[in-house]
Parts: C-alpha cells; sequence; structure tokens
C-alpha cells in the first residue's frame, strides 16, 4: 500500500442487498463517520489493520496471509441496495423519475447520489487473431450526504471514496483482475466533465480533443500473476442511448429503487496492450455506461445478469434481469436494441426468453451461469452466448464474473457479460 491509496490484485485461470455490511467496510476503510472524516498523514485510510479486505496486494489467493482457503469478498449487489426513503431523508438525491440530460455535464459526477460509476469494456483482436477482453471501471461511493457533518480544514477530510477495477482476459494467461482505492481529495482520484477525465493514480480515462470522444484509457497493472499494461483510443461510436424510461432505469417495484442510465455503444478501439513482456497491437470495438443512483436493490434482491452484445449485423443488444432469493426468480428486468443507424427501441422481459445452459462451479461452491440461449423473436434473434471461458470472475473486495463472450446462432457477434450475487 502507497501513502495514499490501497492495491489488491489476482490472477487466475463488470455502474447490490446489505447496507449496513458495506457501511461498515467503507467506514474500516475511509473513517465513514461524518464527524471524523479525517486520517492522519501515515495512516490516510484511518485503518491501523492495514489492507481492510484481507487480501494483501499481490496475493494471488485473496486471503489473508496468502491462505489457500477460498474468499467470497462482498457482493457487488450489495453496493447499491438501501432505503431509498431514509438515504432521502439523510440528504441524499434520490432517483424517482425520469429527468432532463445535459451534456457535457452528465459525463462528470452527480455526488448528491450515493453510488455512480464509469464503465468500459472492449472485445480485441491482434493481427494474428489472438483476442483480449478488456475492462475499466471506477466507481465514486458517498461516505455521507454532500452538506453533512462539520466543516474541516484538513486536506485529507473527504466525502467521496473512489474504486477503481482494471481485467484482462487473454488466450495465453487467462483472466487477471486488480483494484484500487484512494479518498476523493489531494487529486488522488476522481472525475470531472469538461474536460472529461475519470482516474484513480495513473489509471485514468481521459478525452484527448476538446469534444468527450476521442478517449484514451491507461492503466498499469503490476500487481497480478502476469503483469500487463493498457493503452486504448477509443473513438466515438453511437449514443448516448438513453436507457429505461428517457434515461431512468427502474430496477425494482419500491419507489425510488432506480438509476439514471446511458451508454455508448459500438466505439471503434485501437492500441497496445503489454503482457508478460510481450507488446500486441490490438483493434475491436468497446461499449461504455454510465449510471449513477442512491438505493437500486430491495433487500430481497440478490443480483443481475447483464448483457452487452455487438452483433455483426451491425445491430447492439443490451439487456439484463435483476434476481431474487431463488435464482429463477426475475423481479426486474430492462433492455435496448440499437440499429445500424443509431436508433434504438427499449425492451423489457416480455420481449425474450432467456435461459442458462451450462454452469462453472467457482472454489467457494458457487455456480455461475456461463453459457445462455437467448431468443428475442421480434428482432428474430435466437442464439447461444458463452463466456471465452468458463473462470472470469473478478475475486476483489467486490466479487463479480465479468467477462467477454461468443455470440452465435441466427446472428453471430460478441459482447460481455456481467453477473453478481451468486453463491451469497
Amino acid at each position: 500500500m502507497t501513502a495514499h491509496t490501497l492495491r489488491t490484485g489476482v490472477g487466475f485461470g463488470r455502474g447490490w442487498a446489505s447496507l449496513p455490511r458495506l457501511a461498515a467496510l467503507v467506514a474500516w476503510l475511509l473513517l465513514s463517520i461524518p464527524g471524523a472524516l479525517v486520517a492522519s498523514a501515515s495512516d490516510p485510510f484511518g485503518n491501523p489493520f492495514g489492507n481492510p479486505f484481507g487480501n494483501p496486494p499481490g496475493n494471488p489467493s485473496g486471503n489473508p496471509s496468502g491462505s489457500s482457503a477460498p474468499t467470497r469478498g462482498l457482493q457487488l449487489g450489495e453496493l447499491v441496495a438501501g432505503d431509498a426513503d431514509a438515504a432521502e431523508a439523510a440528504g441524499y438525491a434520490v432517483a424517482r423519475e425520469p429527468r432532463p440530460f445535459s451534456f457535457p455535464a452528465e459525463h462528470g459526477p452527480h455526488p448528491g447520489y450515493r453510488t455512480e460509476w464509469w464503465y468500459l469494456v472492449a472485445h480485441l483482436e491482434d493481427d494474428a487473431g489472438r483476442r483480449f477482453g478488456a475492462q475499466f471501471t471506477l466507481f465514486r461511493q458517498a461516505l455521507a450526504p454532500p452538506q453533512s457533518g462539520p466543516s474541516s480544514a484538513s486536506r485529507w477530510r473527504t466525502r467521496q471514496v473512489w474504486m477503481a477495477h482494471v481485467a484482462l482476459t487473454s488466450p495465453e494467461h487467462g483472466h487477471q483482475a486488480s483494484e484500487r482505492f484512494a479518498r476523493g481529495e489531494l487529486g488522488l482520484a476522481g472525475a470531472q466533465a469538461e474536460p472529461f477525465r475519470a482516474w484513480l493514480e495513473d489509471w485514468q480515462l481521459v478525452s484527448t480533443a476538446s469534444e468527450f470522444f476521442p478517449l484514451r484509457l491507461q492503466a498499469d497493472v503490476a500487481d497480478v500473476e502476469v503483469p500487463f499494461s493498457l493503452d486504448l483510443q477509443i473513438e466515438a461510436g453511437r449514443g448516448p442511448i438513453l436507457q429505461g424510461d428517457q434515461g431512468w432505469s427502474q430496477k425494482s417495484e419500491r419507489a425510488g429503487n432506480a438509476s439514471y442510465y446511458f451508454s455508448f455503444t459500438r466505439m471503434p478501439v485501437a492500441g497496445e496492450i503489454h503482457l508478460g513482456g510481450d507488446r500486441y497491437r490490438v483493434r475491436g470495438l468497446g461499449w461504455m455506461d454510465r449510471e449513477w443512483s442512491t438505493s437500486v436493490l430491495d433487500p430481497d434482491q440478490r443480483g443481475w445478469d447483464w448483457f452487452a452484445l455487438q452483433l455483426d449485423d451491425g445491430r447492439d443488444l443490451m439487456l439484463f434481469q435483476v434476481r431474487g432469493q431463488d435464482p429463477e426468480d426475475v423481479t426486474a428486468t430492462g433492455g435496448v436494441v440499437v440499429y445500424q443507424d443509431g436508433s434504438y427501441r427499449t425492451l423489457d422481459g416480455d420481449d425474450w426468453q432467456l435461459q442458462p445452459t451450462q454452469v462453472w462451479q467457482d472454489e467457494t461452491g458457487a455456480d455461475w451461469p456461463v453459457a445462455w440461449r437467448l431468443e428475442l423473436p421480434d428482432e428474430d434473434i435466437a442464439v447461444a452466448i458463452s463466456g471465452w471461458q468458463a473462470d472470469q470472475l473478478n475475486r476483489l473486495s467486490l466479487r463479480y464474473w465479468e467477462g467477454p463472450v461468443d455470440v452465435r446462432g441466427s446472428v453471430s457477434g460478441s459482447g460481455f457479460l456481467e453477473m453478481t450475487g451468486y453463491g451469497q
């Protein structure tokens, strides 16, 4: 751990149900009590135990002291659950209804809401046909509402904690992922709309011109089994695509359990990947999501399955389903199909049939459906979706499956699948 940030990484073969657990974890990380949001320079996290997640940097097992016993980690779904009414009473903004979107301001942070993320994935290929899947996600988590707590002259005081995930899937070295944490002060991490920049230390996604596009992603990852770096240029594709009801995406029947959500699809991506001492020049397609909220899931909702698919006929497809305690209990759905001319229409679960066809079991005994059958009759889509490899699990402080997939059937394509909440 550096003087200011915490990092963990894991190498092996991606924007929510227990808010108290998350609060305790974040408090351990960054002294989340509003009156005590200051830590000393010698211990900027206010944590005498060092790493609050029990995962020393460079420990591939993700366990304290290198233990081989599996750890489950915090579920990604636990980061966005909660009581919208209570959060609103405490001073947070809540996504209760559609709102106007204004660009480029929406590219920046929305600190009135508790949780927010900047999410980018790309499926890539070099001239020899080697395939790579890359992920960058920057999370912002508010520790207190914007106007809460006493004032302080300390430059260490913060109401925001930031977390970044970078992952790479490759044929020779499998799936590797790393994470970093920083407080939202002293320039350690943050996001801004103009000129656009989203960063944590030297991991960054930035605009390279006066407009939002093109973007450049830069990330060096050293704390995994096979170190790698990403230097990718992302050009404008389609979007912004306003998801749900004009950008308001409902995730449960409870009022306020929703997010503001837009996407950019089919973005041309090109650049370099350095992996294991080798350099690969790659190109492909990317997908970017922007989402912010205060409360998304009900306590009885366990997680979700989210698909972002780019089809060879030029259409792009996103769909998600939120699950209850029973994995077969689908409690909320949403989606969109984007056409070749950039127009799009929204979808819901009545438009498709989705069934898992293959399950992979991780070391904790959790079963993850890594292959699916999707039928979307109105779009003449009947396809099989399968992960490039079964184990694309991000074994980080937030534990979730995130990786590239192939699409085969009535139409072919590639994309990404994210799954959370299995094995809770």
